[in-house]
């Protein structure tokens, strides 16, 4: 795909969210079944993912962990959005890895220290591009990445979150 293609694809849909702002409004949803054999729950997703402890928490290791999966979704959506404004900017990359790290100390989650953070307390998001683009462009490519992209603007301005319980 190159940038007039990728403006012909969007060009319909940013026309009607600029004439309909509700239109661009719209609720993800994840979902996920509790396993009653062990400490996992099911997500759905299109090859049914099991999220489970980590082996640092006591996990087996067979099921993914949350954390994991977060740091995963930030490299998805960091790298699809870094193609896509490559293709808008017309950048050209030749191959590129997106890699994330991210920082956890488990004494917070497993209640073992009170001062102990729950949740990650540092996440690094590297780039690695094969490319010639000059500096400045390389520049602009990273800040409308991150500019643009859903779950990196996520965790940098956390939305409110409301969690209950349901019974039923």
């Amino acid at each position: 795909m190159n940038a007039d293609d990728l403006r012909a694809l969007q060009a319909p849909i940013k026309d009607r969210y600029r004439a309909e702002p509700e239109a661009a409004r719209i609720t993800l949803k994840a979902r996920g079944e509790l396993d009653s054999a062990s400490i996992a729950c099911k997500v759905e997703t299109g090859r049914a993912l099991a999220a489970g402890l980590h082996p640092a928490t006591g996990g087996s290791g067979l099921e993914l962990c949350s954390g994991d999966m977060l740091l995963e979704a930030l490299v998805a959506c960091a790298g699809v959005t870094l193609k896509a404004v490559a293709t808008a900017l017309g950048v050209p990359l030749r191959s590129g890895r997106v890699l994330a790290e991210g920082d956890l100390d488990f004494r917070g989650t497993l209640g073992v220290a009170k001062d102990a953070p729950v949740g990650f307390t540092d996440i690094r998001l590297t780039f690695e591009l094969d490319t010639d683009a000059p500096q400045d462009q390389l520049d602009s490519l990273l800040k409308l990445t991150e500019r643009y992209c859903v779950v990196l603007q996520t965790l940098k301005r956390p939305p409110s979150i409301e969690a209950r319980i349901a019974q039923g």
